[in-house]
């Protein structure tokens, strides 16, 4: 079965950037299009960006302009650059194909924090 490993979170002050790396121990064909998603406390879980192999990209209002996702060189590895933080940024960030991995395949998510 497919893990994903999500690393670079932390916490930051209002203004400070993060970039966020997601790994997946294999690639599948689910893997087409990649997203990074997260949950504030009390809140569901959203998308937020997501990106295809050949580089579109798609952004919820929330984060555009502000957030860069990509893919890596290998079709398991995906990264997103977090600008301008805002304290309502503060969730835990997931990482999994779009649609999600079958199965209710998740990592655990990495901890991002922005304090004001």
């Amino acid at each position: 079965q497919v893990q994903l490993v999500e690393s670079g979170g932390g916490l930051v002050h209002a203004g400070e950037s993060l970039r966020l790396t997601c790994v997946a121990t294999r690639a599948t064909v689910d893997m087409f299009r990649m997203a990074w998603y997260r949950q504030a406390p009390g809140k569901q879980r959203e998308r937020i960006a997501a990106v295809t192999m050949s580089g579109a990209t798609d952004y919820a209002g929330s984060v555009k302009g502000r957030f860069t996702i990509t893919r890596g060189s290998t079709l398991n590895t995906a990264y997103l650059q977090m600008n301008s933080l805002k304290p309502e940024d503060t969730a835990i960030y997931y990482c999994n194909s779009d649609p999600e991995l079958p199965g209710g395949t998740w990592g655990q998510g990495t901890q991002v924090t922005v304090a004001s």
